[in-house]
């Protein structure tokens, strides 16, 4: 009977503490979906734009030689790349013309050096931010001209392509990175 009355002291105990942290805790605040999707926008960004920055600017020719990396792009392609379809996805989410000639998904030839490389990155994830911010409840799933030549797709898939997409550069760029001694700012 002791060892009852001890297990059950113990779970009143714990009923108890349960019941008293879950006074002080806040309710879940309420998010809209353009701040959801753009929260996740802003993770890989914030992880993306820093490894862009780490690589010296005497590095972004690089690209791997050995095994099979034979055609692989650049660094910096690999960052125009990403920065190139970031406006595309985020034009075809607003429904509306890049605000800037990209020439193609790898971006405009003119970008050339890592400082306009990184300008042209950063102004795309303003872009992307904008685009994501008019997403709502309404046009969430409505149809919007694939910007890959794909019929149709909705604003929702191409706001999580874009954080994909990031991510799987990322990686690249994370090898890239390594392979020239440097250790990835999120790593640090």
């Amino acid at each position: 009977m002791k060892k009852l009355n001890r297990r059950s002291a113990f779970l009143l105990l714990l009923v108890g503490c349960g019941l008293a942290l879950g006074q002080d805790a806040k309710p879940a605040e309420h998010r809209t979906i353009a701040q959801v999707l753009d929260r996740g926008v802003t993770g890989v960004e914030g992880e993306f734009v820093p490894a862009a920055d780490a690589m010296p600017e005497d590095k972004y020719s690089f690209a791997p030689t050995n095994g099979e990396f034979k055609g692989v792009r650049t660094f910096a392609q690999q960052v125009k790349h990403v920065a190139a379809v970031n406006y595309l996805v985020g034009a075809a989410i607003l429904e509306e013309k890049p605000p800037v000639e990209l020439g193609s998904e790898n971006g405009p030839d003119s970008v050339k050096t890592k400082a306009d490389i990184m300008k042209f990155l950063k102004d795309s994830f303003a872009y992307v931010h904008k685009a994501v911010g008019a997403i709502n409840e309404g046009n969430l799933l409505s149809p919007v001209k694939s910007p890959f030549g794909e019929g149709t797709v909705t604003r929702l898939g191409m706001a999580t392509l874009i954080v994909g997409h990031c991510f799987d550069h990322y990686g690249q760029m994370v090898e890239y990175l390594r392979m020239n001694a440097i250790v990835p700012p999120a790593s640090r």
